[in-house]
């Protein structure tokens, strides 16, 4: 078993990553807690809702089973009614414990709601696919997205544990696998280029889901996403270079609407756009420009955007992701391999990379 642990000043928590850690679960649930809230999707419940039911059952609490619409669309705050609806109606109290069982959606809004039920109650991350796993169950973050944005209703709130169980992995659909890798390489790109060039030399084996491949990659991933929010719990300083992708990436997921393609797509997308525009402003090498681009489509993720409504509306919905300061585009681009700032660009650059990068 490989084990990270997270601290930050909203709390220390262990990552736990190893085949099997489903089995385990009933071992992170604190003593004190009064019930349990299993919170899943119709696909995951299927595939291991009862055994995780059966597993949590050991503890011998009292547990409330939710199952939500699956996919980004529901990601609102109408969907977070109906986990409140039904804890309040089954009278929970402060000291429940949620697991989140599921992807980013799942652990998104039931990281919310647990920070918000009676001010806040305790949760577990139980990620089942690989972006979750490696990002969004790491950290904290918690949203919903509003029509005008994405997680733009949200808090920061930590879970009491991370449980990654690598064998859930082996029911991933391809597209779900590839919208995971291409975090996985982001952090390549922000924080080690040597990781970044093992992600090349083992894209092949990673795509054919080799245990020890995948075991490593969540491990590393965990590790730079863990000192990251250590040293920067709410994103007011370097928390931010993991955003890199993610300008254009939410450009497209808003601009087609939330669903369309996955988040890891997205972003995936989104990582190359960025390295265009990182080689108009800071002169980041071209034949690192076309590593990028050769390694996200290795992983299986779009190198092509859509043209949304043109450039105008590209603008548009970037001026509306959060890290947009009074009126004016914030990106994270890379001086070079490995490393990350965040920047203005230039108006006419940026629509020269989104023409370049558009059909």
């Amino acid at each position: 078993m490989h084990a990270v642990d997270v601290t930050t000043p909203g709390g220390h928590y262990p990552i736990h990553i190893a085949p099997g850690r489903l089995d385990l679960l009933a071992q992170t649930i604190p003593a004190d807690a009064t019930s349990i809230v299993l919170v899943t999707n119709p696909t995951i419940d299927s595939l291991m809702g009862q055994r995780v039911h059966s597993v949590l059952s050991q503890t011998g609490k009292k547990i409330i089973r939710i199952s939500l619409p699956d996919g980004e669309a529901f990601k609102t705050i109408e969907t977070l009614d109906l986990i409140f609806d039904a804890m309040l109606e089954a009278k929970l109290d402060r000291r429940t414990v949620m697991v989140a069982l599921g992807g980013g959606v799942i652990g998104d809004v039931v990281g919310f709601a647990a920070a918000t039920y009676m001010r806040g109650v305790r949760f577990v991350q139980v990620p089942t696919t690989l972006l979750a796993q490696v990002d969004s169950s790491v950290g904290g973050k918690t949203a919903v997205n509003h029509p005008r944005g994405k997680n733009m209703i949200g808090a920061f709130y930590q879970p009491v544990a991370v449980e990654i169980d690598t064998d859930v992995l082996n029911t991933l659909p391809e597209r779900e696998l590839s919208a995971g890798l291409a975090e996985v390489i982001k952090y390549g790109l922000i924080m080690d280029a040597d990781f970044f060039a093992w992600c090349e030399k083992n894209v092949n084996g990673l795509r054919a889901r080799h245990p020890e491949l995948l075991a490593t990659a969540i491990r590393r991933s965990c590790e730079f996403k863990a000192y990251v929010v250590s040293e920067d719990e709410r994103e007011t300083g370097m928390r931010a270079y993991l955003n890199l992708g993610h300008t254009f990436g939410h450009a497209i997921e808003a601009g087609l609407g939330y669903g369309e393609w996955l988040h890891g797509e997205a972003v995936g997308c989104g990582l190359l756009m960025a390295a265009d525009l990182s080689a108009e402003v800071f002169g980041f090498a071209r034949a690192d420009v076309a590593r990028v681009r050769d390694l996200v489509q290795a992983i299986g993720c779009p190198t092509v955007a859509p043209r949304l409504g043109g450039i105008e509306q590209w603008v548009s919905l970037m001026l509306g992701d959060k890290k947009s300061e009074a009126g004016e585009i914030q990106f994270i681009l890379m001086p070079r391999l490995g490393e990350a700032v965040r920047t203005k660009a230039d108006p006419a650059l940026v629509a020269q990379v989104i023409a370049r990068n558009t059909v």
